[in-house]
C-alpha cells in the first residue's frame, strides 16, 4: 500500500510538473530508443511526399480545365506515364540512397546534440529556430544550386533535375543520387550550426519538405498562404528557372529571393515580368 502511494504521489508530481504536451511526449517516448525516434524522420518525409503532391499532380496529368488559369505555363503538361515514372525514381533514391543515409548519420545527429528530452522547447524557441534553418539552408542552397549549373555540374548532376521543363510536385527532389546527396548538406547544417529538439527537427524536414513541393507545383495560386511570407520565392519563381532549363543563370534561391536579388542573379526573372505585364497591357488598351 506504501509502494502504492509512492507511485500515486511521483505521477501526481509529474503531472503537475509537466504540461499536457509534455506529458504527451513523455508517455510516447519513455520506451522509444533515441534511434528509432530519429528513423521518425524517414516515416514522415515519406508521408508527405506520397501525400502533399496529389493535389497538384491531379490537375496536371488531367488538364482539369477550371484550374488551367492558374497553371504557370499554359497548356503545357505532364504525362502521365512520365509523372508515375518521376515517383517510382524518386521512390528509388529514397530507400536507396537516402534511408541508408539516415541510419548511418544518426551518430553525427547524436554528436551535434539534438534532443529529445523534456522539457519541450518553447514555441519563441522552435520559430527562432527554424527561422534560422531556413536562412542558413536558403543561402547555402543558392551556392550549391549555382554550381550545379556550371558546364561540368549541369552535365554530369544537374541535368537530371531538369528533364521536368514544366514543374510538377513529384520531381521535387526527381534528381540525380549526387545532387540528392549535395543538397542534403544545406537541409542538415541549420540544426547541426544551431542544435534544438528533434520535435523542431521534425518539423523543419517536414516543412522544408513542403516547400519543395509547392515550388514545384507547377501553379501559382492567389489563395495560397505562402503569398504571406515576405521574400518568398514559390511556384511561379522557381518555375522561370525550369522554364529556361540548364543555360539559367537566373533565380536558384530555394526559399527566399533575396540572395538572388543581392547577387544579381534574377534579371532575366525580372525582365520577363516586365515583358509580360507590357504585352498584358498592350492587350487590354
Amino acid at each position: 500500500m506504501i509502494e502504492y502511494e509512492s507511485v500515486a504521489h511521483a505521477e501526481a508530481a509529474l503531472n503537475r510538473t509537466l504540461g499536457s504536451m509534455e506529458l504527451m511526449w513523455f508517455e510516447w517516448t519513455a520506451n522509444v530508443s533515441d534511434f528509432n525516434l530519429y528513423m521518425m524522420n524517414l516515416v514522415f518525409v515519406l508521408i508527405i511526399y506520397n501525400v502533399a503532391p496529389l493535389p497538384s499532380f491531379f490537375l496536371d496529368v488531367y488538364q482539369v480545365t477550371s484550374f488551367e488559369k492558374y497553371r504557370i505555363q499554359p497548356g503545357v503538361h505532364n504525362t502521365k506515364s512520365a509523372s508515375i515514372q518521376c515517383y517510382k525514381d524518386t521512390m528509388m533514391l529514397y530507400f536507396f540512397i537516402v534511408a541508408p543515409l539516415n541510419v548511418i548519420s544518426y551518430p553525427t545527429f547524436k554528436m551535434i546534440g539534438i534532443s529529445s528530452d523534456i522539457p519541450l522547447p518553447s514555441l519563441q524557441t522552435a520559430l527562432l529556430q527554424l527561422l534560422t534553418y531556413f536562412l542558413i539552408e536558403d543561402y547555402t542552397n543558392y551556392w550549391l544550386h549555382r554550381w550545379l549549373h556550371s558546364e561540368w555540374g549541369y552535365n554530369n548532376i544537374h541535368r537530371v533535375h531538369h528533364e521536368f521543363t514544366a514543374p510538377q510536385s513529384y520531381a521535387s527532389v526527381y534528381s540525380h543520387f549526387a545532387e540528392m546527396l549535395l543538397l542534403g548538406i544545406p537541409t542538415f547544417l541549420g540544426p547541426a550550426i544551431c542544435p534544438g529538439h528533434i520535435i523542431t527537427f521534425y518539423i523543419w524536414i517536414a516543412l522544408r519538405q513542403l516547400e519543395a513541393i509547392d515550388t514545384h507545383s507547377g501553379y501559382d495560386f492567389p489563395f495560397a498562404l505562402t503569398k504571406l511570407i515576405p521574400f518568398y520565392g514559390g511556384a511561379e519563381y522557381h518555375d522561370y528557372h525550369h522554364y529556361i532549363g540548364g543555360k539559367s543563370q537566373s533565380n536558384f534561391a530555394s526559399v527566399f529571393t533575396y540572395c538572388d536579388w543581392l547577387y544579381g542573379t534574377d534579371k532575366g526573372y525580372r525582365y520577363q515580368k516586365e515583358l509580360l505585364r507590357k504585352t498584358r497591357k498592350a492587350k487590354t488598351s
